[in-house]
């Protein structure tokens, strides 16, 4: 086992919300209150150079608990520990080793220059002028910073603006880095680029990355780990890799024939879906038969000209978990 970065035990965040009346019309203030458990006791580590995707539908306690691991929300009850501190007691210290992004919120200065707020931050992280210096060759090469560096933030366009959040999120060597919803609303370039660059810092610096988002895409190009939330609790805690075995039945064996194939014979555990003449669809459960011995099973029978094999995609799986359609 490797070492632990965060470590949190049964954690906790509970709003109280004042109950109204309606009554003709008219909202009567009430002194009742009723709890809404936002986070309802989870536990969960996370190890040195992790990348963990926190997902979910709206509401189900992601943001939340983001909040809590950066400091800026404080539990009511339980425990989180960030590289063996407690967040929000020790906000200063945490904030030195730690970048955030926010998707939906800036931490650039809105009419200055790109510029000028990268320098504001070499002030307020203390960053050494050489390792300044390495950082910013490396952002400009990777995210392609120089086209609008000298830009007033209010001027950049969203995909623009993510690439410098990133990078300033980066600037002073964060030991870990949390993204919320970084690529919401970026077109496929600008989404394919930021990946790419999480990727590398993660491989090149062993940064931990704890990641919330919608996109799927986003899961299974940059995280190692799953946690699903719903609810305020953990229902799913998983390596990537293993998803798919666990919660996807059947592949999808596509084969083209050389010529028609005739009557094709299919065993028990499979689905035979026509495409056409030549191209049909073998839905094959894999816990019946092995997908290995089907294929060959088919290439000494039959002439083949082409071959393909399709899984079930991780947001059809994701999906169904939401909806409470897969048995975790």
């Amino acid at each position: 086992m490797g070492e632990r970065v965060i470590q949190a035990e049964n954690l906790s965040r509970v709003y109280r919300v004042r109950v109204g009346q309606e009554i003709f019309f008219r909202r009567i203030i009430s002194n009742q209150f009723r709890e809404i458990r936002a986070v309802d006791r989870i536990s969960f580590e996370v190890e040195r150079g992790e990348t963990v995707g926190f997902i979910g539908p709206n509401g189900a306690g992601k943001s939340t608990t983001i909040k809590m691991m950066t400091g800026i929300l404080v539990p009511t009850d339980g425990s989180v520990k960030v590289l063996g501190k407690e967040p929000y007691r020790y906000r200063k210290d945490n904030a030195m080793k730690i970048g955030v992004v926010f998707g939906q919120r800036t931490q650039l200065w809105w009419d200055l220059p790109l510029s000028d707020t990268f320098r504001l931050l070499k002030s307020m992280y203390r960053i050494p002028d050489l390792v300044y210096k390495r950082n910013m060759e490396l952002f400009m090469e990777e995210l392609d910073l120089r086209a609008f560096f000298q830009q007033p933030v209010r001027q950049l366009s969203l995909g623009q603006r993510m690439r410098g959040e990133i990078a300033a999120a980066m600037l002073h060597d964060p030991e870990i880095l949390f993204l919320d919803e970084p690529t919401i609303g970026l077109d496929v370039l600008v989404k394919q680029q930021l990946r790419g660059f999480i990727r590398s810092m993660n491989r090149e610096k062993n940064v931990t990355m704890i990641l919330t988002t919608h996109d799927m895409k986003d899961v299974e190009d940059l995280c190692q780990r799953i946690v699903l939330i719903n609810g305020g609790k953990i229902v799913l805690d998983m390596p990537v890799s293993e998803v798919r075995d666990r919660f996807c039945q059947s592949h999808d064996v596509v084969i083209t024939f050389a010529r028609e194939p005739g009557m094709l014979a299919c065993p028990d555990g499979c689905e035979i879906i026509p495409r056409g003449k030549l191209e049909y669809v073998f839905r094959v459960d894999h816990h019946k038969i092995r997908i290995s011995d089907f294929i060959a099973r088919y290439l000494a029978e039959y002439e083949v000209q082409d071959i393909s094999i399709q899984g079930m995609e991780i947001e059809e799986i994701v999906r169904r978990l939401y909806q409470g359609r897969a048995a975790v």
